[in-house]
């Protein structure tokens, strides 16, 4: 075994977690597993093979930047309860 029961209590400790007997011979188990699983995918060879952050070809889907003429004042401040001039009006939110 990798980890032991020891290990598991230490890490369930700094997470605050209070787990059973039952539960830390489960998860001893358990992170053993993983961590043999993990051992054995560093016997891989990944020469030559370029790190990916995806498993598919990612692409930015944003659109460019197109300079368009803006709504103007008047229709911005249609539906505004209050306003004064070419501004919005807002109750004072300090006192």
């Amino acid at each position: 075994m990798k980890i032991n029961r020891e290990d598991v209590e230490h890490v369930a400790r700094l997470a605050r977690l209070a787990l059973q007997p039952a539960e830390l011979d489960a998860l001893t188990g358990q992170m053993d597993a993983i961590l043999d699983y993990v051992e054995k995918l560093n016997e891989l060879d990944t020469e030559g093979i370029t790190p990916t952050a995806h498993a598919v070809p990612m692409e930015n889907a944003f659109r460019e930047d197109l300079v368009k003429p803006s709504i103007g004042i008047a229709r911005a401040q249609q539906n505004a309860p209050d306003k004064d001039g070419s501004c919005f009006k807002v109750p004072k939110v300090i006192e």
